[in-house]
């Protein structure tokens, strides 16, 4: 374990928390219930959400969203949000909290998506969920009271990859526009972790989220797409032949997690392609060090994805 002395003493903690995963498709079931077995709303939210549907795309199910919306609005903005777990675990509830707390510090409408997960559902599955709620949010932006010109898609680790893959599905489109993008240690590239990897870095990604889990994940996602048609960045966003086009980019992650170097290098090729990028990379951070909410670097993050977002919807930053 060479990053182990390199993880930051207040992440620590974490990994007496955090049980290692043995991912494969005889194990997933049983990762599956036992995380979803943990309580979403402890502590209680500071707000309930509420159910709502979208109409699923292309005769897809309909796709259920949480939709926060807080007393007291201080904006007619809105945040997409996608959940993490590898596209193979996890719901939209987990993130009751958070999402619950960033609406009342913004003001803003959040709407988070519970898309359906791999390997059951392979790409373009999971994507065109996302895509649905999209939507569906612009097309009650009157009921809301918003401006459907000023939504922000956002997620973490796996939810990163999707809101990446939608902000490229909605250029390449053209039905649609997003004011940004907040991509919390973003999923970006297929190919970490495998033979084709084009990253080496041996401190990166020993804890937490592996590579032989991001093997596993992305072997789920891509089903029986051979990565050969013009979709290939809605799959894989670092593999987009251009990202010209999408909106003003946010990204973090910690500078222990296995996606550091694909993240920097995504931001690096942002910038080239034309797009306003903010990158922050957070010393002695692995794979969802803001678990430990009050340390030092989680507390930072957090402060750095409020002020993004707010830049990006217009809103005034909490203090």
């Amino acid at each position: 374990m060479r990053s182990l002395g390199l993880i930051d003493p207040e992440i620590r903690p974490m990994l007496d928390l955090v049980s290692p995963m043995d991912l494969s498709l005889e194990s997933l079931d049983a990762i599956r219930d036992t995380l979803n077995a943990l309580r979403p709303d402890s502590p209680k939210p500071v707000l309930q959400p509420r159910i709502e549907w979208a109409q699923g795309r292309h005769g897809a199910p309909d796709v259920p969203l949480l939709v926060f919306v807080p007393a007291e609005r201080t904006s007619r903005a809105a945040i997409l949000h996608m959940h993490g777990g590898g596209m193979v675990m996890g719901r939209a509830a987990m993130n009751n909290v958070g999402n619950a707390a960033l609406a009342a510090r913004l003001g803003v409408v959040v709407v988070s998506v519970d898309y359906r997960l791999s390997p059951e559902t392979p790409f373009p599955g999971p994507h065109e969920d996302c895509y649905a709620a999209l939507e569906w949010l612009i097309s009650r932006a009157a009921a809301l009271d918003l401006d459907p010109f000023r939504i922000a898609v956002a997620g973490e680790s796996a939810g990163g990859y999707l809101a990446a893959a939608l902000a490229l599905m909605v250029r390449d489109r053209g039905e649609h526009r997003l004011c940004g993008q907040v991509l919390t240690y973003p999923m970006l590239d297929h190919r970490t972790g495998s033979k084709d990897c084009i990253y080496r870095n041996d401190n990166a990604g020993e804890f937490v989220w592996t590579r032989a889990e991001n093997r596993f994940s992305w072997r789920c996602v891509r089903g029986d797409y051979q990565i050969n048609d013009e979709r290939i960045g809605w799959f894989s966003p670092a593999r987009a032949e251009s990202l010209a086009g999408v909106p003003p980019t946010f990204i973090a992650a910690g500078g222990l997690d296995l996606f550091v170097d694909e993240d920097i290098d995504y931001a690096r090729r942002l910038g080239k392609d034309g797009v306003s990028v903010e990158l922050h990379i957070y010393p002695g951070g692995i794979h969802g060090f803001d678990m430990m909410a009050s340390s030092r670097i989680a507390r930072q993050m957090r402060d750095d994805v409020d002020r993004a977002i707010s830049v990006m919807l217009g809103v005034e930053a909490p203090v």
